[in-house]
C-alpha cells in the first residue's frame, strides 16, 4: 500500500470539506449568532490539516489501488466525521464534550439523525443550518463528489467510487465515464432537493427552514430544526410532501438519472426491486393505518392514514423524521416500524437498511433451498427480471448478511454489558446500524442519556452501516495488510 496516495487525496478531501464550513460561517455572519468564531477556527484548522497533506505532494501522479481505495473512504469517513465535530466542541452553545460531538457529527454524515442535542428549537442558526448541511453532504457521499473534482488534478477515482457507492451491485454506472457518472449523480440530488426545498416554501415553511428540511428529506437524514420534528409545522400538506421526497430519496439514483435522461418513467415500473418497494411500503402502510383506525389512536381516518404512512416512509427508508410518538403507539406497531428499517431503501439511493435489492436476493434463494429439497437435480438460476445471476452475487449477498448479523449481535451484546436494557439496546443498534435514527425505550426521544461507551459503540454502528459493513471490517483482515 503506498501511503503517499493515501495522504495525497485525504488532503484533498480535508480541503475540500473545509470549504464547505464557509457556508455555516456565512450563516453566522447574516444572522449575527455566537458561532461564528467557532466556524472561523474549524475552518482555519481544518483547511491548514489538509494544505499540510497535501501540498509536499502536489506534483505527485496517483494511481489507486483497490486496497488504497478502500482505506481513504473509511479514514476519511473517520477523519471528517472527527473534523466535522470541531465546531460544535468549540461553539459557546451547544458546547459539546468530543465523545457527544463526534456522534452527532457521524450521525449527520452518516444520516442517522440520532442525536444527542435537547433544545434544538434554541439552537444558533449557523448550527442548525450545519446539522443539516452536514446531513446532505452525506447523502450521495462528500467523497463521490469529489470524484466529480479529482479527474481535474489527475487522480483516478474508480476504487473510490467502489467502496463509497451503497449497494450490491456497485460497478453499475449511469455513463461511460466515472467522473460523468458522479456528476450525473448530484444533478439528480441536488435537483430533487430544491424541488423538495420549493415545495416545503410553497406548503408554508419559512425559506430557512424549507432549504435545511430539504437536506434532511432527500438525504432521508431526519434531522430537523425543532425538537418535535417535523410535528413543529401541523401541516398533512408538509408531511405529505416528505413522504414523496422521501421516498425519492429511496429510491435508486441510477432509476431517476435515466427517467431524467429518457423524459420517462418507465424505467422505474420496468425494475424489479422499485416494484418490490413500492408494493412492500404501500402494504406496510395499509397495516399500519388499519391498526391505528381499529385502535382508535387518532381522531379521524385522515389522520390514521396521514400518520400511519408517514412514519412507514419515514422510519423505512431510514430517515427518522417523527410527527407523533410512534414508540407509544399500540401492539405490534412500534416493533413493526422498527423492522421495517432493516429493509431500508433501494441500491443506490441514499437508504440504509440491508436494502431492498439484498431482502429480494435472500428471499429467492430460501426459496430455491426449499425448491432444491424437492427437485435435487434441478439446476434452479436465481434471476433479477430476466437477468440471471453469477454465484459471485449470491455469495456477496450472504457474505454481507453474516457480517452484519454478527456486527448487529455483538453491538447490542456490549450495550447490554454497559447497563441499556434489551430494548433500549437493540432498538439503538438497529437505529444506527440501519442509519435510521429514533429507536424504543431509553432512545426513543434522543440519545442524550447513554454513557460515553455506548454512544462510541453506536457512533461505529453509524459509520459501518453507512460504508455497507465490509469497508470498516477489511481492515482487520491479515488479507488486506499482505502486499
Amino acid at each position: 500500500m503506498r501511503l503517499k496516495n493515501i495522504q495525497f487525496i485525504l488532503g484533498l478531501l480535508l480541503i475540500l470539506f473545509a470549504a464547505t464550513l464557509l457556508v455555516p460561517l456565512g450563516v453566522s455572519l447574516i444572522y449575527g449568532d455566537e458561532a461564528l468564531d467557532a466556524f472561523a477556527l474549524a475552518f482555519s484548522v481544518i483547511m491548514a490539516v489538509g494544505l499540510m497533506l497535501w501540498l509536499p505532494l502536489m506534483s505527485y501522479q496517483v494511481n489507486l489501488q483497490r486496497r488504497e481505495g478502500f482505506a481513504i473512504v473509511a479514514l476519511f469517513w473517520v477523519g471528517i466525521g472527527i473534523a466535522a465535530a470541531v465546531p460544535m466542541i468549540l461553539a459557546r452553545h451547544p458546547h459539546l464534550t468530543l465523545t457527544d460531538a463526534f456522534f452527532e457529527s457521524v450521525s449527520a454524515l452518516t444520516t442517522t439523525g440520532a442525536t444527542v442535542l435537547v433544545g434544538i428549537d434554541s439552537l444558533p442558526p449557523s448550527i442548525l443550518w450545519y446539522r443539516l448541511q452536514l446531513q446532505w453532504l452525506g447523502g450521495i457521499g462528500v467523497i463521490v463528489l469529489a470524484i466529480a473534482v479529482l479527474p481535474m488534478l489527475g487522480v483516478g477515482g474508480m476504487q473510490l467510487y467502489r467502496a463509497e457507492v451503497p449497494g450490491p451491485m456497485k460497478d453499475t454506472r449511469l455513463t461511460p465515464r466515472l467522473a460523468e457518472t458522479a456528476k450525473g449523480l448530484w444533478l439528480i440530488y441536488v435537483l430533487l432537493t430544491g424541488v423538495c426545498a420549493a415545495a416545503y416554501w410553497l406548503a408554508g415553511m419559512s425559506g430557512f427552514d424549507a432549504i435545511g428540511h430539504a437536506f434532511a428529506t432527500v438525504s432521508t437524514g431526519g434531522m430537523s430544526n425543532h425538537d418535535a420534528s417535523l410535528g413543529y409545522f401541523q401541516s398533512p400538506l408538509i408531511e405529505t410532501i416528505a413522504v414523496l421526497f422521501m421516498f425519492a430519496g429511496a429510491t435508486n439514483f441510477a432509476l431517476h438519472f435515466n427517467a431524467w435522461h429518457k423524459r420517462s418513467i418507465r424505467s422505474y415500473f420496468a425494475d424489479p426491486e422499485f416494484r418490490v418497494f413500492l408494493i412492500l411500503y404501500l402494504c406496510i402502510a395499509a397495516v399500519v393505518t388499519l391498526h391505528l383506525y381499529y385502535s382508535d389512536t387518532f381522531s379521524s381516518v385522515e389522520a390514521d392514514l396521514l400518520h400511519g404512512a408517514f412514519h412507514v416512509y419515514s422510519i423505512g427508508t431510514s430517515t427518522g423524521f417523527t410527527t407523533a410518538d410512534y414508540y407509544n403507539w399500540p401492539g405490534f406497531l412500534p416493533v413493526l416500524l422498527l423492522f421495517v428499517s432493516f429493509v431500508g431503501g433501494c441500491a443506490g439511493s441514499t437508504g440504509g437498511g440491508l436494502k431492498v435489492l439484498r431482502i429480494m436476493l435472500l428471499a429467492k434463494q430460501g426459496r430455491r433451498g426449499m425448491k432444491a429439497l424437492v427437485h435435487p437435480r434441478a439446476i434452479l438460476p436465481i434471476k433479477y427480471g430476466r437477468q440471471s445471476l453469477s454465484p459471485a452475487v449470491i455469495d456477496s449477498v450472504w457474505s454481507f448478511f453474516a457480517a452484519y448479523v454478527a456486527v448487529f449481535s455483538v453491538m447490542m451484546l456490549a450495550l447490554m454489558a454497559d447497563g441499556q436494557d434489551q430494548i433500549t439496546a437493540f432498538s439503538a443498534v438497529a437505529a444506527c446500524i440501519n442509519n435510521m435514527g429514533p429507536g424504543l425505550g431509553a432512545v426513543a426521544a434522543n440519545y442524550a442519556d447513554l454513557s460515553n461507551a455506548s454512544k462510541s459503540i453506536l457512533t461505529m454502528a453509524m459509520l459501518l452501516g453507512r460504508l455497507e459493513i465490509f469497508t470498516m471490517l477489511v481492515f482487520l483482515t491479515p488479507e488486506f495488510w499482505k502486499g
